[in-house]
């Protein structure tokens, strides 16, 4: 068994040498995981993986070697209490991917607005399932719990399908928790690359090398040499996509959002929900009340800061490329104008995206908005945040 672990590490590329096997079978011999699966996983991770990066991999090999070994209890007797909002999920409509093929859009922004405020005015009571009035678990664009392939989301809890052309609710969202430390190692290691250090302000600090040679210089007589400490000084301005869809992916954002509150002197951040408009915010809980002009950003930040947004940019195709797509509120302009006066202001910008990027090809938004971002949109994992880091590098 443990052969199988090792050669299934060396086959996934994770550089385990004879050294680190005898580590472990020394470690098993000495009792110290106590014949348990669990135990002996915490053991081998720590014996066997060297570089942080690999643990994930690590965690996959270990799963197909040790498979089964420890099995679930006897379900036979026990019993269950089913949470009433577990049922109440069945109410809503499950369509297979041949089905929603079948059902077709109102055909256009226009149409769907001029549809809507019909129906409102049409309407008297309350329906379900059909694909015409404004109710639930039904296939008109109007409703909750439903499918339509441009579905205004009317009275419901959070999105399932990505597909809504507005949502006609007041929602809150929670700010990203920058103390969280938790899993954020990894990135803080990857944000490093990204740092340029400089001597900056009063002569403060050891100047080791200085102190030796000019001790030596006279005679042995110790000459201290002071330098000016070092100070990243490099400028980052982060804007993060929250609420919404966002949701899926708090803990991951949250985490970098953590890291780069640590490593970064010079860090600005703003939110925003989906795509970027005439307006920001600096704390979620009072989005309603405390937004920032987008265009006071626009001028408040010299051009030398890096731009990062991070956001899964899944939304309906109007909010990017319409005046009024917005889901939430009315805007002016559409989202690529102020995508694109972003850019044009900090030239030097990335978008990490949280959605798989196996995913992406099957979200019209996604590929707009990476062309918007000139291809420079990258996956949020480690290996998509070296490559935006070498892009922010250049």
């Amino acid at each position: 068994m443990f052969i199988n672990l090792i050669e299934g590490l060396r086959k996934a590329g994770l550089p385990v040498s004879i050294t680190e096997y005898l580590a472990l079978i020394e470690a098993v011999n000495a009792g110290i995981s106590q014949h348990s699966v669990e135990e002996f996983y915490y053991l081998s991770r720590a014996t066997l993986v060297k570089d942080e990066r690999h643990l994930d991999r690590f965690d996959r090999v270990f799963g197909v070697v040790f498979k089964g070994l420890e099995g679930g209890a006897d379900l036979e007797g026990i019993d269950v209490d089913v949470p009433d909002e577990w049922l109440k999920t069945l109410s809503q409509l499950m369509l297979s991917e041949e089905d929603k093929a079948k059902i077709e859009a109102l055909g256009g922004w226009e149409k769907l607005m001029d549809t809507l405020r019909e129906r409102l005015a049409e309407q008297k009571d309350k329906h379900s399932g059909g694909s015409k009035w404004i109710g639930t678990a039904g296939t008109s664009p109007f409703g909750a719990y439903g499918y339509n392939p441009e579905g205004v989301r009317i009275g419901q809890h959070e999105s399932r399908h990505r597909r809504a052309v507005k949502v006609w609710d007041k929602r809150e969202f929670a700010n990203l928790d920058d103390q969280i430390e938790l899993g954020t190692r990894n990135i803080k290691l990857a944000l490093r690359k990204l740092r340029r250090f400089a001597r900056q302000g009063a002569a403060t600090e050891l100047d080791i090398d200085g102190t030796i040679q000019s001790t030596a210089h006279h005679g042995g007589l110790l000459d201290l040499k002071m330098v000016p400490e070092r100070h990243n000084t490099v400028k980052l301005l982060l804007f993060l996509d929250a609420g919404g869809s966002m949701d899926d992916h708090v803990k991951i954002c949250a985490e970098l959002f953590s890291a780069c509150r640590t490593e970064f002197k010079h860090l600005e951040y703003y939110y925003f929900h989906n795509c970027v408009y005439e307006s920001v915010w600096q704390d979620n809980t009072r989005r309603h009340t405390q937004r920032l002009p987008t265009w006071d950003v626009l001028h408040k930040y010299s051009a030398d800061y890096k731009l990062i947004f991070v956001g899964d940019a899944s939304m309906s195709p109007y909010e990017i490329v319409y005046p009024g797509g917005a889901v939430e509120h009315w805007n002016e302009e559409a989202g690529q104008t102020w995508m694109q006066r972003l850019l044009t202001t900090w030239p030097r910008a990335v978008w990490l995206n949280p959605v798989p990027q196996r995913q992406w090809p099957y979200t019209e938004s996604i590929g707009l908005m990476r062309k918007l971002m000139d291809e420079r949109m990258y996956p949020l994992t480690l290996a998509g945040l070296d490559d935006a880091i070498s892009e922010l590098s250049h």
